[in-house]
């Protein structure tokens, strides 16, 4: 069973937080660095488990990511449920985090891309899927910490059109949040070219056990 995030979350990353707490309360990490980005927000949570009876969410995003099967895109677009946690007014244009054009070659497919589309259209908004791009081809993250993810990512992402961006609240979309280093550092790239806010949507947030 795929499990919905509900609140408490923290208000700027949308990680969950145990206990009761006041609206709008924010997480001891995003206290201690605050994102580039707004807010972030995921539907779902995945966690570790190989299990796909234990983690559903978890087995389609990994057989849609890296099995190479576009198949399971409408699956994923199901999961996005019929309440959104973010609003369309509040957005001018959704851009999806991009691929490094050898990753995308290989795998045929940009999993977020995929995803901003069908948000774009349950959303009524314009897509953008070239003024973002991925310039540096970067290691896999899934071995690595908050801080390594960071610095892994850092310098990776250029805005190519920025006037495209520029003055826009961009709606920035992912498959998957993980320590939000990604999402953080689009965020960055996309201020420092005009972007007058950025807020994260993933379709899932890895949940550690």
């Amino acid at each position: 069973m795929i499990e919905v995030l509900c609140e408490p979350w923290c208000a700027r990353c949308g990680a969950p937080i145990a206990g009761v707490v006041a609206s709008g309360a924010v997480c001891g990490r995003c206290r201690e660095s605050a994102p580039k980005f707004g807010k972030a927000r995921a539907v779902a949570r995945y966690g570790a488990s190989d299990d796909a009876s234990a983690d559903p969410l978890g087995a389609i995003l990994r057989r849609h990511k890296y099995g190479l099967d576009q198949s399971l895109g409408r699956a994923l677009a199901e999961c996005l449920g019929e309440r959104l946690a973010v609003d369309a007014r509040d957005y001018d244009v959704i851009v999806p985090v991009p691929l490094h054009w050898r990753r995308l070659y290989w795998r045929g497919f940009n999993q977020a891309a995929l995803l901003a589309r069908v948000l774009a259209r349950r959303m009524a908004l314009p897509v953008d899927v070239d003024s973002l791009a991925r310039i540096r081809a970067t290691v896999s993250q899934t071995a690595q910490s908050s801080k390594e993810r960071r610095r892994n990512v850092r310098g990776a992402f250029a805005v190519r059109r920025p006037e495209r961006v520029a003055g826009k609240r961009v709606l920035l979309v992912d498959d998957v949040i993980t320590t939000g280093a990604t999402a953080d550092e689009c965020a960055r790239v996309l201020k420092a070219s005009g972007a007058l806010a950025v807020d994260v949507f993933a379709l899932a947030r890895r949940i550690w056990s």
